[in-house]
C-alpha cells in the first residue's frame, strides 16, 4: 500500500481535476448534465483511480488502476477538445488543459512502465 499523495502524478492530476470544476464552471447552463458532467466526471476520475490504486496489493493491482486513469485521461483529452470545438472553452484555457492532460499522460504512461519492469 502506497500514499497517494507523495506521487507527483496524483498531484498533477488533482490539480488538473480543480482546474476543471473552475473553467467548467462558466459553461452553458443547459450543458450541466451533459458535457460539463462528463468533463468533470473523467478528470476526477484520474486521481481517484490513482489513489485507489495505491490502496490495494500488488503492482499488477496498481498497474491496472493507472491503466484506467490512463483510460479517464484520455476521455478527457477528447471532451476538452469537443468543448473547444463548441466555443465553450477560450483558446488559452484549453492550451492550458491540455498541456496538463498530456503531462498527466505523459507521467502514468512513465509510471506504468516502471511497474512493469518491476514485474
Amino acid at each position: 500500500m502506497r500514499d497517494f499523495r507523495e506521487l507527483k502524478v496524483w498531484e498533477k492530476s488533482h490539480q488538473l481535476t480543480l482546474a476543471i470544476y473552475k473553467i467548467t464552471a462558466i459553461f452553458p447552463r443547459e450543458e450541466l448534465y451533459g458535457l460539463t458532467s462528463q468533463i468533470r466526471r473523467s478528470s476526477a476520475s484520474i486521481p481517484a483511480n490513482i489513489a485507489e490504486g495505491c490502496g490495494r496489493n500488488g503492482v499488477a493491482e496498481l498497474a491496472r488502476f493507472f491503466h484506467i486513469a490512463m483510460g479517464s485521461a484520455s476521455e478527457l483529452e477528447y471532451h476538452l477538445l469537443l468543448a473547444h470545438d463548441l466555443n465553450f472553452l477560450t483558446e488559452s484555457d484549453y492550451e492550458l488543459l491540455i498541456h496538463s492532460v498530456i503531462e498527466v499522460k505523459r507521467m502514468l504512461a512513465a509510471f506504468i512502465q516502471k511497474l512493469k519492469s518491476q514485474n
